[in-house]
C-alpha cells in the first residue's frame, strides 16, 4: 500500500513563500508520475505541478515563474517551492503518486495554503 504524506502548508501574506513536501512510502517512488494538484473552495481540483521519473516538469500557467516542483528519489520525497504567493492560490493542496502502466493511482491528505494579509 502507497502512503503519502503532506507537510509545509500554512497561512502566508501575499508575496510570500512556502515549500511543500510530500514523503511517499510503500511504492516505487523513482518510476512515479508525481503531482500537487489544488482544489478551492467551490472548485474542481485542479494540477498545479507534475514530474516523471525522466525528471521532466510540467505546470499550470498561472503558477510558471512562481512554482518549482522538484523531487528527491533517495528521500522519497517530492517538494513544492511556492514563491510569490497571491491570494487566489489559497487552497487545499494534494500530493499525487501514479503509476500509470501499473494502475497505481494514491492521493495524499491534502495541506491548507492561506494565502492573505
Amino acid at each position: 500500500q502507497v502512503q503519502l504524506v503532506e507537510s509545509g502548508g500554512g497561512l502566508v501574506q501575499p508575496g510570500g513563500s512556502l515549500r511543500l513536501s510530500c514523503a511517499v512510502s510503500g511504492g516505487i517512488f523513482s518510476i512515479a508520475v508525481m503531482g500537487w494538484y489544488r482544489q478551492a473552495p467551490g472548485k474542481q481540483r485542479e494540477l498545479v505541478a507534475g514530474t516523471s521519473g525522466g525528471a521532466r516538469t510540467d505546470y499550470a500557467d498561472s503558477v510558471k515563474g512562481r512554482f518549482t516542483i522538484s523531487r528527491d528519489n533517495a528521500k522519497n520525497t517530492v517538494y513544492l517551492q511556492m514563491n510569490s504567493l497571491k491570494p487566489d492560490d489559497t487552497a487545499v493542496y494534494y500530493c499525487n503518486y501514479r503509476v500509470p502502466w501499473k494502475g497505481a493511482d494514491y492521493w495524499g491528505q491534502g495541506t491548507q495554503v492561506t494565502v492573505s494579509s
